[in-house]
């Protein structure tokens, strides 16, 4: 926010060069200001100061989009070594680049968020229940949190959701994120980018092994799933009903892959 009220400022160098005779007011090379303050006018020049502070914050606010403050807020709350990971990411997204998808071969499953206690339990017992339907297909399935308290136990905004697709999550009990559980799974799933920057952070030997789950959203584009612990009830069903079509939709592409595979096979005989 700072730059965006630099670039004001200096845009506005002509007029305030008219300000500058008599009051005390220097223009910095950058489009900073330096007031030299004297004892009839130092009232008068930290008046001003202020006045072009908030006026400037107001202007930007009025013409830079809300979504843009809000993604360099996003930006900044991450490490210095991982905001390169991050952008890296998020422009693959707007350039429309077709997320990676989980291979046909993948035998054990991890789902993973924050903190286990909402979209990761619930992504686990929904792909339960589609591989279900795809008897031939047998694999391990199990969630985790990359900043899980263990023992925790579900949302309860999780809990209330879940019943609506007959799912039960009272029993559930959040688990961290391993290294053995990440060496030992094939396809690790990730909710957002920020879930994705973590793994990618803390695991980069196991990165062809991390996939956004949205990427089964069915849309053109990869999709976040965002964390409906910052919404409420309502938010949290509509997260769901989202987990429950890419979990569908992940568990049908990988039947769908290995009836080719085993068609080809068939043919090559």
């Amino acid at each position: 926010m700072s730059r965006v009220f630099d670039h004001l400022a200096y845009s506005t160098r002509v007029l305030l060069g008219r300000i500058n005779a008599g009051q005390g007011l220097t223009l910095l090379s950058e489009g900073r200001f330096l007031v030299s303050y004297s004892r009839s006018g130092g009232t008068r020049n930290r008046f001003l100061i202020g006045n072009l502070r908030e006026t400037g914050i107001a202007l930007a606010k009025k013409i830079v989009p809300g979504r843009l403050i809000q993604e360099v807020r996003r930006y900044r709350g991450f490490k210095k070594s991982e905001r390169p990971i991050y952008l890296k990411l998020r422009i693959a997204s707007k350039l429309g680049l077709r997320s990676r998808k989980v291979p046909g071969g993948a035998r054990s499953f991890v789902f993973v968020c924050f903190g286990n206690i909402m979209r990761s339990p619930m992504s686990e017992a929904f792909f339960r229940e589609a591989i279900a339907r795809h008897p031939s297909i047998d694999v391990n399935i199990a969630s985790a949190g990359l900043n899980a308290t263990p023992g925790r136990p579900a949302h309860p905004w999780a809990i209330a959701a879940a019943q609506d697709f007959g799912i039960s999550l009272a029993s559930h009990r959040a688990t961290l994120l391993t290294r053995t559980m990440v060496d030992e799974a094939d396809a690790i799933l990730a909710m957002d980018f920020q879930n994705q920057v973590d793994l990618l952070s803390r695991y980069p030997d196991a990165a062809g092994r991390f996939f956004l789950l949205g990427a089964y959203s069915g849309t053109d584009r990869p999709i976040e799933i965002q964390d409906p612990f910052f919404g409420d009830l309502d938010e949290t069903r509509r997260c769901y009903r989202l987990l429950q079509t890419c979990t569908q939709n992940l568990a049908d592409s990988l039947d769908a892959i290995r009836t080719q595979s085993t068609a080809t096979s068939s043919g090559a005989r």
